[in-house]
Order: structure tokens, then C-alpha cells, then sequence
């Protein structure tokens, strides 16, 4: 009989009763529990959130379903709640170097004020200005000034024609402008009479209009300074009646904002530039383009022209209706969605843009408070990662295309003046892209140097398992599903164990479970049930077993129809079952697979077939070569070992990794080594190390339910069962028909600490210890490979000398043409 006795069935699963609990529904439980055993984290996050260092941006590293986000968020909203909101950030035209738009920096709410008072503002200067110029006392000082220009030039031609009547002449205005004519009787000769003159007379006349045509072109010559002089006296009208009406529209609103000196500069230099540009404010907006003239306008919706555009102001944060510091999510962290960017319009085959384009990003949103990011989503945006970095070094958002940063173009752009940043930001991430981060970027752990790490389990004890109950009630309101009863609570709360493969602990992972939850809500519906009882959560679980494990039933089907060859009674001598997992999505299942060994004569070695031809991974290399190395130190302690063997997954064609089989394949090389058979109807799982031991592993509960299932199918006889390392036990949740098999004495679990356990389960045959003199007793495992080993080793050195007593009988001649032929085949070959 086994000296390893197995395991009884409560070893097999840690039930829970929630017997510290006196509740018949979730109903009757508390709901403020949200988060459980995050302690770490918690603390992590409360440091980062407060601390107003540059730098201590925070990383929350853990797996995905854990909560992070949730949890962070809610900190963080907690946090804001009690912070002030942020300033106003707006762009107004820069009237000095419009591809600068300046940056206003303005108390909350103050943006979207100063923006309706600009547009009242422009609107209030069309109307009086409009009016301004046409008020009948604007109208009289222009037409004096109309009168006195037009009277100067009349005087001037008035004079010049008295002149040429005196000499027989006058002056016409013509198609092609002024000219001189020849008078008779007051009329003015005809060209044909003209012609008809004597020719004294003709050269007469044509030398007085040659010299009147020299005063003429004097006159002329003035008119253009007329015209500046009287333009200039207009300018100065119109500019005095501007003045007057912009001064008188200004004024309120330069006293409504002299306690802000940018606001301030920016409405003295509105006052200058509406000053110069009078005549854009005495446009029709609804006036359409002239023939031949291109309609460039952007679209506006307040019926502005286009040039009364640059008085307009573009309120990029609005914090007016905040109640505390902005918490933002960005689910698209592209670089233009965090840095923000400024959009151009199609317009006649040409790209136009204004400071009214620019777009915010959720650096702006986030500025003064929080901005939180997935890494992943950050990390495979082009230039995200990049911008993001470069706005927390400099802490300024500076808004330019991706072509900028990279210094890739030199096409003329708006360039923004860069906004002052103060964010806190949280990326939420695997912690492998947290470790890859810090090794790779020399500038993230500068700029993210609090990690906040979620854990993805927790210590399954009383206090625990009370607050989990509460959480599952939180859940079950916040989603809205049937109370579960205490039956059901109990089930989700193994299931959580099962889940991370231990009793002790349970998982951390609560989106799992809040799937479980509405899974079971689901068949509790179906069923016509009012309440979720353990029956219901149950069924959800085969559910999700049944939609996974096509793969598995097929394989299953291959091994019971004989295509895979798997024995599950009986002995063989060399041949063991060994137990993997294969891991599909979220559905893992175990795998028996045979293993077999070989021996023979040889210098030591162990080839592991697998690794020959390279479906082996690096662990499995390893466990194999620990093999070499025990088989050394336990046998070959006074003698070479003298054997070549080698070992194989039979029926294998995929790629095999992982160190736990080498306990398995230690035994099967142990029955081929004693030609000792095995019995087929164990399965065995466990990584073993140079002393023997036999080490943990992992998948224990696949493993033994993959095993028992084809045993299951084949019918159970008692004597199968699944050796495991004794330091699984702890992680045993078995299924309920496993734990029932084995309670009835169908199916056994045994506990292995050694190697010399194993076999004694294996073969039923004691492994037997050393004497001092390092000697095995009789009839033992040990002894049996130890004599083994010593009968190979003779037989190499009788073989050794053989061959070198043959070699030395041979004349010396043959000898050396015998190596000569040999050296040359060598060669060639």
C-alpha cells in the first residue's frame, strides 16, 4: 500500500457559508463597499493626487477588470470636488502678427463674458457707426468738404476758359477728357470749316491751343494734390466721428474689465485697429460679391463679414458652470485630441484658416485639474506619447500639427501662443507596459514617478469574504439585477477563488464577476425566478464552459476514439500521462498527453526530442537538463553515467514549454532505466528540482479535471487519479462532480513532496532510501536503477576496452592507413 495517502475530498474545495453573516438576500446587506483589498493602490493614489510636485504624475499599473478605473476616478472626483475650477483660457487675433494668436488667461466664466461682449461690441459699433454716417450733420461737413474741392477745380477751369475766349477758344469736356476748340460767332467751328481757314490762320489757332493746353495740364497736375488734400480732410472727419463713437462704445467695457490687464491690452488694441478700419464695420454682410470678385467668407453664424471676424474671441476652456477641478477621460488619445489643433477650411481650392479654428484638446479640458489616459491607447497613437511628454517637461500646451514637432515642414501656419499647463495626469496600463516604460524611456519615470499598483487578488478570510458579500450587493443594485440569496452569494465567492487557482485568495478582477453576476441575473429570469440562487449562478458558469470548450470536446473525442493514444488502466514500462493546459481566451482546459522514455548504453546524455527538432521552449530545456543533473547526483556519485536516453511528447505537433512535466518525464525515465512499469491509470503534473522535490505548478485544477474527464468518459474504476505537488493543495477549487468522484472513492488526488513518493504511487514498489554506505536496499526503485546504471557503466568499459584493444592488435601500418582513410572520409563527408 501507497505510504502517500490521498487526499479527502473537504482538501479539495474550500467551501464558503458566510455563516458571520445573518442575511437571507443582497437586499438586506449594505452597498457602500466599492472596492475591496486595494489598499496599496489606494495609498499610491492618494500621494500622487495631492502632492503639487512636478513629476508626480501617477501610473496605475494592475491587470484589466481590477477596477482601476473606477477606483481612480472616484478618488480624483473626490479630490476636485473640494479644488477651485480653472481659469478660462482664450485666443484673440493677434492685430500685430495675425499667425500669432494670443493666449488670455482669464478667470472662470470670464471667457464666455468676454466673448458675448465682443459681439455685442461689433454689433453696437456697426449700428453707430452706420448711423454716425449717415446723421445729417456728418452729411453737411462732407459735402462742404465735397463743395470746396469741386469749387477749387471749377475756379481753376473758369479762369482757364475766360483765357481761351479771349483768344477765340473754348473749353469742352469730351469723351477722351478736356480740350480746346476754335470759336466763331460763339460756336464752335466744325473740323470741315475748320479746314477751310487760311493757313496763317489755322497755325494761328493751333499755337494758342498748345499754349493753353500747357496751362491746362498745370491745372490738371493739381488736381491729384486736391484730391489727397481732400481725401485726407475726409479721413479726418470720418475719423473724428469714429473716434467719437467707438470711444463712447469702449468706454463701459474698458471699465468693466481694468482690473485685467490682458483683457485690457487686448480692448486698446481693438480700439486702434477699429479705428483704421472704419469702413469693414459699413459693410452689408447680406451684400453679395461684386461680378468677377471671389466670395471667400467663412461661414458665420452671427452674420459677421469676414474682416469683423478678427474682433471676434475664441473661448477654448469655459469653466463658468464648474463646481470644482475638471476630471477628464480622453478615449481617443490621438496627438491632435490631446494637444488640441487648428482646423482649415476648403475654399475655392485653397486652404484658409483664422484664429476661430483653433480646437481644444483634452490638455486644455484637464488644465487645473485631472486628465486620465489609457497607456495602450497613448503609447500606438502616432506622436501621442511624444506630445504628451513634451507638454509635461515644458508644462505649456503648444498647439501644432505633428508635421511641426517633427520639424518635417516649414509651411506657413497659425502658430498659438503656447498655454501654461498645470494636469495631473493618471495613465492606467498592464504593469508590462509600466516595466517596459521605465526601462526603455529615460524621461517616464521623471515624469510619472508614482506607480499605484492594483492587485489582481486578495487574502480570502472572514473580514474578506463579509466584504465581498457587500460588494456583490453594491454591484447587484448599481446594475440592477434580482437580490441573490446567501446560496448564490457563497457560489460567486468560490468561483472567485477558483478563479485565481487558489482557496486562499480571491480574485481582484470584479468585472468577471460582475459578468457572472449578470449571467446569472439572466437565467434567474429566464427560469421565472424573483431570486438568484446558487442553481442560477451555476448554470451561468456551465454556460460559459459549454461556449468555450469546442476545442476541448474535440480533443477529448480523438483520445476516447484511439486516434491519440492515451491509456488510462493497465501498466506500461517508460510510458506515464502527463497533464498541460491549454489556454484559449478566457478559457483554460487541461490536456493528458503520453510521455515515454528510452535508455540504452551510452555517455549521459538526455535528449529531449522536442528540443532536437525546436518545439521546445526554454523552460522545458531547462526541467529536462535538471533531470541529467539528478540522475548525477543521486546515481552516478562514484561511476559515470553510462546511459544516452532520450524523452518525448508523444502525438505532440504543437510547441511545448513550461517545467512542469519534469517530474513526469524524471519518473518515466526511472521505469525505463529499472524496466519497472508505470500505471497507466495516474496522470502526474509537477516540476521537480535538482534534490528531488517536487515543485508547484501551475493549472492544478485544469490539469485534474482534464484528466478526470476522459477517465469520466471511459468509465471510473477507483484506482485513477492525478499525482500533484503537495504545495498545490492550497490551490485546489475543484469542480463539484470531481470532488463527488473523489468522496466516493472513484477518483484519487495525491499529495507528492518527493520524487521517491511518486514512484512508490507509480509502480507500488518502495523507493527505498541509502544506507550510509550510499547502497539502496533490495527490491527497491532506487536499487533497481542504481544496478541498472552500474550494468551499463560495466558494459561501457568492457566496450571501451574492446575497442581499444582491437585498435592496438592491428600492425601499425593498418593503424595509421586505417586513421588515414578514416580522416579522408571525415572530410569528404
Amino acid at each position: 500500500m501507497s505510504p502517500v495517502a490521498p487526499l479527502p475530498p473537504e482538501a479539495l474545495y474550500q467551501s464558503c457559508t458566510l455563516d458571520q453573516l445573518d442575511f437571507t438576500t443582497t437586499d438586506e446587506l449594505e452597498v457602500e463597499v466599492e472596492f475591496i483589498g486595494q489598499d496599496r493602490a489606494v495609498k499610491a493614489l492618494e500621494l500622487g493626487i495631492t502632492i503639487p510636485r512636478q513629476g508626480y504624475n501617477i501610473f496605475a499599473l494592475g491587470p484589466s477588470g481590477t477596477g482601476k478605473h473606477a477606483l481612480v476616478r472616484r478618488l480624483v472626483e473626490t479630490r476636485a470636488a473640494a479644488e477651485a475650477p480653472p481659469d478660462d483660457w482664450c485666443y484673440v487675433n493677434n492685430f500685430q502678427q495675425p499667425y500669432i494668436p494670443h493666449a488670455l488667461r482669464l478667470p472662470p466664466g470670464t471667457g464666455r463674458t468676454l466673448q458675448q461682449d465682443m459681439e455685442r461690441l461689433i454689433e453696437e459699433l456697426r449700428t453707430g457707426l452706420s448711423s454716425a454716417f449717415e446723421s445729417e450733420e456728418y452729411q453737411t461737413r462732407r459735402r462742404v468738404l465735397e463743395a470746396e474741392f469741386n469749387e477749387r477745380q471749377q475756379e481753376s477751369l473758369k479762369a482757364l476758359q475766360e483765357q481761351a475766349r479771349g483768344k477765340g477758344l473754348t473749353l469742352l469736356r469730351t469723351p477722351a477728357g478736356l480740350a480746346f476748340a476754335p470759336l466763331k460767332d460763339n460756336e464752335v467751328i466744325p473740323p470741315e470749316e475748320f479746314q477751310k481757314l487760311p493757313e496763317e490762320e489755322r497755325e494761328r489757332v493751333q499755337k494758342e491751343v498748345e499754349a493753353l493746353q500747357e496751362e491746362l495740364q498745370k491745372v490738371m497736375l493739381q488736381v491729384p494734390r486736391w484730391e489727397r488734400e481732400f481725401r485726407s480732410r475726409l479721413r479726418e472727419l470720418d475719423n473724428e466721428i469714429a473716434t467719437l463713437v467707438v470711444n463712447d462704445v469702449m468706454d463701459d467695457l474698458l471699465e468693466k474689465y481694468k482690473t485685467l490687464p490682458n483683457v485690457l491690452e487686448y480692448l486698446q488694441a481693438v480700439q486702434k485697429d477699429v479705428g483704421e478700419r472704419v469702413e469693414d464695420f459699413l459693410r452689408d454682410p447680406d451684400a453679395k460679391p461684386e461680378a468677377g470678385q471671389l466670395n471667400l467668407a467663412i461661414p458665420d453664424t452671427a452674420k459677421q463679414t469676414p474682416a469683423l471676424r478678427r474682433y471676434q474671441v475664441n473661448v477654448l476652456v469655459d469653466a463658468g458652470n464648474a463646481s470644482g477641478a475638471p476630471v477628464v477621460y480622453e478615449t481617443n488619445p490621438s496627438y491632435l485630441n490631446l494637444v488640441g489643433r487648428v482646423e482649415q477650411m476648403a475654399m475655392m481650392g485653397a486652404l484658409i484658416t483664422d484664429f476661430t479654428l483653433i480646437k481644444p484638446g483634452a490638455l486644455h479640458r484637464a488644465n487645473g485639474g485631472y486628465l486620465l489616459l489609457d497607456a495602450d491607447k497613448v503609447l500606438t497613437s502616432p506622436y501621442a506619447w511624444e506630445g504628451l511628454k513634451r507638454a509635461l517637461q515644458f508644462r505649456e500646451i503648444r498647439i501644432e500639427s505633428p508635421v511641426q514637432m517633427m520639424n518635417l515642414s516649414s509651411t506657413v501656419s497659425l502658430e498659438p501662443e503656447p498655454i501654461a499647463l498645470d494636469v495631473k495626469v493618471i495613465l492606467l496600463g498592464e504593469r508590462q507596459i509600466y516595466y517596459l516604460l521605465a526601462q526603455a524611456d529615460q524621461d517616464f519615470l521623471d515624469l510619472f514617478k508614482v506607480a499605484a499598483d492594483f492587485d489582481d487578488e486578495f487574502v480570502r478570510d472572514a473580514e474578506t469574504t463579509r466584504q465581498y458579500a457587500h460588494l456583490i450587493a453594491t454591484i447587484v443594485k448599481k446594475e440592477e439585477l434580482l437580490p441573490f440569496d446567501r446560496s448564490a452569494v457563497c457560489r460567486v465567492i468560490e468561483h472567485a477563488a477558483r478563479l485565481v487557482e487558489d482557496r486562499e485568495r480571491v480574485t481582484a478582477r470584479m468585472q468577471t464577476i460582475v459578468d457572472l453576476l449578470q449571467e446569472s441575473d439572466h437565467w434567474a429570469l429566464a427560469a421565472g425566478a424573483t431570486v438568484v440562487s446558487a442553481e442560477h449562478v451555476q448554470k451561468a458558469l456551465d454556460a460559459q464552459v459549454y461556449r468555450n470548450d469546442r476545442i476541448r470536446e474535440r480533443m477529448q473525442e480523438q483520445v476516447l476514439r484511439e486516434t491519440i493514444l492515451i491509456d488510462t488502466d493497465g501498466t506500461k514500462v517508460g510510458t506515464i500521462n502527463g497533464l498541460s493546459v491549454i489556454s484559449m481566451g478566457t478559457y483554460a482546459f487541461g490536456r493528458p498527453s503520453r510521455i515515454t522514455a528510452t535508455v540504452n548504453m551510452g555517455t549521459g546524455d538526455v535528449v529531449n526530442i522536442e528540443r532536437e527538432v525546436k518545439m521546445s521552449g526554454p523552460f522545458h530545456d531547462k526541467g529536462v537538463l535538471i533531470l541529467s543533473s539528478f540522475l548525477r547526483s543521486r546515481y552516478a556519485q562514484e561511476q559515470p553515467l553510462s546511459l544516452d536516453a532520450s524523452l518525448v511528447f508523444e502525438q505532440s505537433y504543437g510547441g511545448v514549454d513550461g517545467d512542469s512535466a519534469s517530474s513526469t518525464e524524471l519518473y518515466a525515465l526511472l521505469s525505463a532505466i529499472a524496466q519497472v512499469p508505470v500505471k497507466q491509470s495516474l496522470a502526474v503534473t509537477g516540476s521537480v528540482n535538482q534534490l528531488g522535490q517536487v515543485q508547484a505548478i501551475g493549472g492544478v485544477n485544469e490539469k485534474i479535471e482534464g484528466f478526470y474527464d476522459l477517465c469520466n468518459a471511459r468509465g471510473l474504476t477507483g484506482d485513477q487519479g492525478v499525482l500533484i505537488p503537495v504545495a498545490n493543495v492550497k490551490h485546489l477549487m475543484l469542480r463539484h462532480d470531481v470532488v463527488e468522484a473523489v468522496a466516493a472513492g472513484r477518483f484519487q488526488i495525491y499529495p507528492i513532496t518527493t520524487i521517491d513518493e511518486g514512484i512508490e504511487v507509480l509502480t507500488g514498489i518502495p523507493a527505498g532510501a541509502a544506507d550510509k554506505q550510499g547502497r539502496y536496499p533490495t527490491g527497491t526503485i532506487n536499487r533497481m536503477v542504481s544496478d541498472r546504471l552500474a550494468e551499463l557503466a560495466t558494459k561501457r568499459r568492457e566496450f571501451d576496452a574492446a575497442v581499444g584493444e582491437g585498435m592496438e592488435e592491428k600492425p601499425k601500418s593498418q593503424r595509421k592507413k586505417s586513421t588515414t582513410n578514416e580522416s579522408s572520409k571525415g572530410v569528404s563527408a
